[in-house]
């Protein structure tokens, strides 16, 4: 479904990304590995259309995506939740989630894909004309994915959506993929929780200083020492 080919980022004079390969099949639940800065997010503004790669190429359903703007990725399917949430604060709940259905084909199918997300998050239910901005940091990440869930994804990245959450919100956060997952959904997943998120995902790339360093099943990372040692503290 997705196909990253030896791209290269930059940020003015400064490298990013070196040579960074990776592949995402259609319904898969894929997950993007590695310590603060490694390039992570990099990755994922590349893939979005936000940064473009100096080299190499991007193709999402066998099209070439690496030189169009967001907005066409999107429009395609391909949609992003940005790390820090990003909600509309002074919006409401109901609000921030109709933001969402931006992308034309998803504007006739506002109710009932949320009514989807209300099923996966009950709680937006609740606080639907609540102001978003007063939200707790669970719900506003919940509000996040599911304003990015109202465009209607085939595949859903989703950046660092553990981030300021307690042990148990990370947890329930992360589990509730697995339904979007069930949904049809294709998910890829950068976090810094190894260990959740290789017991949830098929499959993983690790990254290190902007480099794809180990790849492979989640069962054979999960076994391997080297991933024990640098991530799982073992």
């Amino acid at each position: 479904m997705l196909e990253v080919n030896n791209i290269n980022v930059f940020y003015g004079q400064l490298q990013a990304l070196w040579d960074v390969s990776i592949q995402v099949k259609k319904g898969e639940f894929l997950t993007v590995l590695g310590s603060n800065g490694a390039g992570k997010s990099s990755l994922l503004k590349a893939i979005s259309g936000i940064n473009k790669p100096a080299t190499g190429s991007i193709s999402f359903k066998g099209v070439s995506i690496d030189k169009l703007l967001p907005h066409k990725i999107c429009e395609m399917g391909l949609i992003q939740i940005p790390q820090g949430r990003q909600i509309f604060p002074d919006m409401k709940v109901l609000e921030n989630l109709e933001m969402g259905a931006y992308v034309k084909s998803a504007r006739k199918k506002i109710k009932p894909n949320m009514e989807k997300i209300f099923s996966i998050y009950p709680i937006l239910k609740e606080r639907s004309e609540q102001f978003a901005g007063t939200l707790s940091g669970g719900e506003q990440q919940m509000l996040a994915i599911g304003r990015g869930l109202m465009g209607q994804p085939e595949l859903l990245m989703l950046d660092e959506p553990t981030l300021g959450l307690s042990p148990k919100l990370a947890l329930n956060m992360l589990s509730s993929l697995t339904q979007m997952r069930d949904q049809g959904i294709t998910l890829l997943l950068v976090s810094q929780e190894t260990m959740q998120c290789l017991k949830m995902a098929e499959r993983a790339y690790v990254m290190e200083n902007g480099r794809i360093s180990m790849e492979g099943t989640s069962e054979n990372l999960l076994s391997s020492e080297a991933i024990r040692k640098a991530y799982l503290g073992i």
